[in-house]
């Protein structure tokens, strides 16, 4: 098993596993996608189209707007948008996700393998998004996972989301489990950056939404091609 390659006390395991969503644990992406597109239609836009929409994901449902609203990943047309100016556009965004969430989201091969595998090893597991926490359990409820996870957060749960660590540092109270007997999985920099503060060891996926970029550019603990790869 590659976890055993580090040493998580006694038990050669971490105790809890904390796992980003999109891009990591579900390719939400054609759904996310459709809500942007009738988004922008409503507003007398064209569409994004998926492509795009892959590249602007991970930093929570307002950004993802700013993004769409400016036609791009960065730069100063998207920092100058307020919270009134995507006011609308984001009401209809979550109008219309809440409609498409779960029409063509799938989990990643090796999903069900390593959270089969985590839990037979005694593994607390939770899901830590920077998703609106009110999408969160009916995606993991329609794709047959949620009773893997004790705990939820989306990023609405608290003050913070990632890349800041307040989630992680959340979790770890919440379970009563030390950072160095913990494991964060994700698939971006924000995943990779809230664990690196939390002194949470973390492992990085290479299939999911990191806007272009390498995960191997921020110095993952480890790499991995599939989850499965945790369990072997």
């Amino acid at each position: 098993m590659l976890l055993s390659e580090k040493e998580w006390g006694v038990t050669a395991v971490p105790a809890l596993a904390m796992f980003d969503l999109d891009g990591t644990l579900v390719d939400s992406v054609p759904d996310l996608a459709a809500a942007v597109d009738w988004m922008l239609r409503q507003l007398g836009r064209e569409a994004a189209g998926e492509v795009r929409v892959r590249h602007w994901v991970g930093n929570g449902a307002a950004m993802l707007v700013r993004r769409a609203l400016a036609g791009c990943f960065d730069g100063d047309t998207v920092a100058a948008l307020t919270d009134a100016d995507i006011a609308e556009p984001l009401a209809l965004f979550l109008a219309a996700y809440g409609d498409h969430s779960l029409q063509r989201s799938c989990l990643y091969p090796g999903v069900n393998s390593c959270l089969q595998g985590l839990q037979r090893r005694g593994v607390k597991m939770a899901v830590v998004t920077n998703k609106p926490e009110q999408f969160v359990a009916p995606i993991l409820q329609s794709l047959g996972i949620a009773d893997y996870f004790e705990l939820i957060l989306g990023g609405d749960s608290l003050p913070q989301k990632k890349p800041h660590p307040l989630p992680l540092w959340h979790c770890l109270e919440h379970f009563g489990v030390e950072a160095e007997r913990a494991l964060m999985v994700g698939d971006s920099s924000n995943d990779i950056l809230a664990a690196q503060a939390a002194r949470v060891a973390v492992a990085a996926v290479t299939y999911g939404y990191n806007q272009g970029k390498s995960v191997t550019d921020y110095s993952p603990d480890w790499v991995v091609d599939s989850l499965e790869e945790l369990v072997r």
